[in-house]
């Protein structure tokens, strides 16, 4: 087995995070199609487990299930670990959830990973479609997903590629 530096594993990381999520690869002649999907969700959240206290937070452990309507229709379960600080509005959390439905008109499933922060009334949210998750029709889907809140109805954009066939 080859020996890598960490310089070097770190520096592969940096350029393969820069590169746009569903960014085409043209090295191996993957070529892409490029899409955008709309729609909103309902989410059930369930404790799955008493909060633990650690110093100023409280970590804590929830299910989730969501119901997606709109281009992606579509039913998800995941999990989620979050830290609530005795500051108010300072929280972050991370989830995966399985998605399994159709995506404009594509049946199958994939894996969304979630890292999420709120401080000073600032937030940010990170939601990625896990590579390689893919099955069926959405096998070697890349993308990432956005979520809004208006009025308490909970929105999503997918920005997302798949291979071109």
């Amino acid at each position: 087995m080859k020996s890598r530096s960490l310089p070097g594993l770190v520096l592969a990381a940096v350029c393969l995070s820069a590169a746009p999520a569903g960014a085409a690869s043209f090295a191996g002649g993957d070529h892409r199609m490029h899409a955008h999907a709309t729609g909103s969700f309902s989410i059930t959240m369930q404790p799955a487990a008493a909060p633990q206290r650690a110093g100023h937070s409280s970590l804590g452990r929830v299910l989730l299930e969501k119901v997606y309507a709109g281009d992606l229709v579509a039913t998800a379960t995941g999990q989620m670990l979050n830290a609530v600080t005795d500051t108010r509005g300072a929280a972050g959390y991370v989830a995966m959830e399985a998605v399994t439905g159709t995506l404009q008109g594509r049946e199958g499933s994939f894996v969304a990973q979630h890292a999420g922060t709120m401080a000073d009334g600032q937030q940010a949210l990170s939601i990625v479609i896990v590579p390689h998750s893919g099955t069926g029709q959405l096998t070697g889907i890349r993308g990432t997903l956005a979520i809004r809140i208006v009025d308490g109805q909970h929105f999503y954009d997918i920005d997302y590629s798949l291979p071109e066939p």
